[in-house]
């Protein structure tokens, strides 16, 4: 952890000087709003797929537990696969709420484009 700090305030300490040279004119940072929407719209994307595994996951312990009527190891690991299926839906769908509820406590709605602050001439 000491090392990504230490290249982290490397990376900032060269960068920070160019951005204050250039400060007589304006420094286009449209790239960064382009990747902030771009990492927006894949973390969309991604959302209903990762909702979706762990779905399958706790029917696929149901699965396995409806199946194994007789071998008790068997409805164990059915029981194991529902239940860190559930986990995985709450965790997921607990993650998904915070990230509204903090936009919303900020201000910003979801699909909204992101402002990226410039520095003025």
């Amino acid at each position: 952890m000491k090392k990504i700090a230490h290249i982290f305030s490397l990376v900032l300490t060269a960068i920070l000087p160019v951005g204050f040279a250039f400060g007589q004119s304006s420094v286009d940072l449209s790239w960064l709003n382009s990747l902030v929407a771009s990492v927006g719209n894949l973390v969309a994307m991604l959302i209903p797929v990762v909702i979706a595994i762990g779905l399958l996951f706790f029917i696929w312990g149901l699965v396995q537990y409806i199946a194994a009527s007789g071998d008790e190891a068997a409805k164990d690991e059915g029981k194991r696969k529902m239940i860190w299926g559930i986990i995985a839906l709450f965790v997921i769908v607990a993650v998904w709420g915070l990230v509204a509820l903090l936009g919303e406590l900020v201000g910003v709605e979801q699909g909204q484009n992101v402002i990226t602050p410039t520095i003025p001439v």
